[in-house]
């Protein structure tokens, strides 16, 4: 049974009104965990999380509350992050928005201390964000709260950074960012590195190094976008997301050079490319592999995204879900400006 309470109620603005409920929850034997005052228009509104004495029900406290003067008086039950304060909570929602999109509206309501966050249309009493709905019955949104939901919502919807870092398997610190034309020599460079039988899974043909007219194409796609992985002044791999002429569907390749591979680079390279996906409106991703091989597969799962696979023209037709689990990888956005 709670006996963990969440109170919010107006009091008039004179010297000792809060003490007074205070001292008269004290004499019932409930003790206040936690005290916070939010602004409104024209006053202030006082949240209190309370623990009940025994035998002391919820409408006991609210008359406690009113017997004092308290007006607009309500209750719900209380939870363990009521106990922390208000940016703490809201930091912690954010970052789990962040990690899984799919939680945004489970964030929203823990921010909100809602009833219930859903999609849909708003109806009286409840409040719209975005194409979102909050319902919180047992007292008024204030201003301050919505705004704390908008900024939240702007962080999530917000555009991936540019420049992203990670470290690999073993420790080594990694950047991820988009190619230009200034990279020409470095991916040169890469295709060098990298092994035949690599090269092969790659392109799908014999070749020791990428023609030089390659290039451009590869830094520059017409229909798409390339991500390079960085190490100090050496490019170690490089992922490209490209249009197919299916409105909800991109082709997705990567390369990866022989002494990178197994350290965890494929997967946060496929797991921003994922990203950049879901921000530009696509619901799959499709790459086309050698039958033998599953490297793919299991990179994409490393990287919480799923799959699924079929034979076509003699190759793997490989479709992946963008939006997948909780990245296993160590990737964070770590990098806020272009340093180059």
């Amino acid at each position: 049974m709670t006996t963990t309470w969440r109170m919010r109620f107006e009091l008039s603005d004179s010297p000792g009104a809060l003490a007074r409920v205070t001292v008269r929850l004290a004499a019932a034997d409930c003790n206040v965990l936690a005290l916070q005052v939010i602004p409104v228009p024209g006053g202030v509104l006082d949240e209190i999380v309370v623990r009940a004495g025994e035998g002391v029900l919820p409408a006991d406290l609210v008359e406690a509350v009113r017997s004092e003067g308290g007006k607009r008086v309500g209750i719900t039950g209380a939870h363990v992050r009521d106990l922390v304060d208000q940016p703490t909570a809201a930091l912690r929602a954010a970052k789990m928005a962040l990690a899984d999109p799919d939680q945004t509206a489970e964030a929203l309501r823990q921010v909100l201390a809602a009833d219930s966050v859903t999609h849909g249309e708003a109806a009286d009493g409840q409040v719209q964000l975005g194409d979102m709905v909050a319902r919180r019955g047992w007292a008024r949104f204030t201003q301050v709260e919505l705004a704390r939901a908008q900024a939240l919502l702007d962080l999530v919807e917000a555009p991936a950074p540019a420049v992203r870092g990670m470290l690999s398997d073993d420790g080594v610190a990694l950047v991820l960012r988009p190619g230009t034309g200034e990279d020409e020599d470095a991916v040169a460079g890469l295709h060098t590195r990298c092994s035949m039988r690599t090269l092969f899974n790659r392109y799908h043909s014999g070749m020791r190094t990428v023609p030089r007219r390659w290039l451009h194409r590869l830094l520059n796609p017409p229909r798409g976008t390339t991500i390079l992985v960085q190490c100090a002044d050496q490019v170690v791999a490089l992922g490209q997301l490209i249009h197919t002429g299916t409105p909800d569907c991109a082709e997705v390749s990567l390369l990866v050079e022989d002494a990178w591979q197994r350290r965890g680079v494929g997967a946060a390279l496929l797991g921003a490319l994922a990203s950049d996906a879901r921000a530009a409106g696509y619901t799959e991703l499709v790459a086309w592999c050698l039958p033998s091989e599953d490297a793919l597969v299991r990179t994409a799962a490393r990287a919480g995204l799923e799959t699924t696979t079929r034979r076509e023209d003699g190759l793997l037709r490989v479709s992946i879900a963008p939006r997948g689990r909780a990245l296993k990888t160590p990737i964070a956005t770590v990098v806020a400006e272009k340093t180059r």
